[in-house]
């Protein structure tokens, strides 16, 4: 998807070396999958991207709502020579930046991810309950100097999501969002867009959980799964 001054690239499970239940683009390193193989499909994710393997930032993520401010900032090691445990990863759900050229991604199986960009700042945000319900876009959007461009990746749809009390209570006040147990978290994500003034939205409007050929999905498949991505890079070099 192009936003202004920027592409944002939301991965599937396909077309990549891993097997079994992480087949084929998994990119979750803390997975069982074999490490060698999850390099592998960071690397050819970078090249869809367009940015070499260390020009990703990531983060360990921790479905807080904490975003970091990545301008002028190297990218940490973490995506491209990640070291066990992730512990080189500072624990955060959202990044965002001015810098043109760096790759910030956030890793998804079921969460949402969101891409924001103005042309001049970029951000990308991991958009499960937790980081919605801690206010996680309107940390990242109160960065912008006026309401940016929005692109929404695949989520586990209002469909096959059913939450407890805890979570409908969160959004309450979404109209729409919730149907009994059911939860459209798209529908959220909509809305508190729409508060902010965010008028120009694009949809990648599919279930991952639906959708088990194109889409890991971690309640779908009990845990026993990978991961795909949301990633934003703005214009330049």
């Amino acid at each position: 998807m192009r936003l202004p001054g920027a592409t944002v690239t939301f991965t599937t499970r396909r077309g990549g070396v891993s097997e079994g239940p992480y087949e084929s683009l998994n990119l979750g390193i803390l997975t069982d999958d074999e490490r060698d193989r999850v390099l592998e499909n960071r690397r050819i994710v970078a090249g869809m991207a367009g940015v070499d393997m260390d020009h990703v930032v990531m983060g360990w993520q921790v479905h807080g709502s904490d975003v970091r401010d990545w301008t002028g900032i190297p990218p940490d090691p973490g995506y491209a020579h990640p070291a066990p445990g992730s512990g080189d990863l500072q624990k955060l759900d959202g990044h965002i930046t001015r810098d043109a050229g760096v790759a910030m991604l956030v890793m998804v199986a079921d969460c949402f991810p969101v891409g924001l960009s103005d042309g001049d700042q970029v951000a990308m945000l991991h958009c499960g309950w937790r980081p919605l319900a801690g206010g996680i876009l309107e940390k990242a959007l109160e960065r912008f100097a006026a309401p940016p461009a929005a692109a929404v990746g695949p989520g586990i749809g209002g469909c096959c999501y059913e939450v407890g009390q805890e979570v409908l209570d969160a959004f309450a006040d979404v109209e729409g969002a919730a149907d009994g147990r059911m939860l459209d978290l798209r529908k959220v994500i909509s809305a508190r867009l729409a508060a902010a003034g965010v008028t120009e939205v694009q949809h990648d409007d599919h279930c991952t959980s639906c959708e088990p050929g194109l889409y890991f999905s971690h309640r779908r498949d009990n845990g026993v799964t990978g991961r795909q991505a949301g990633i934003i890079v703005r214009d330049g070099s």
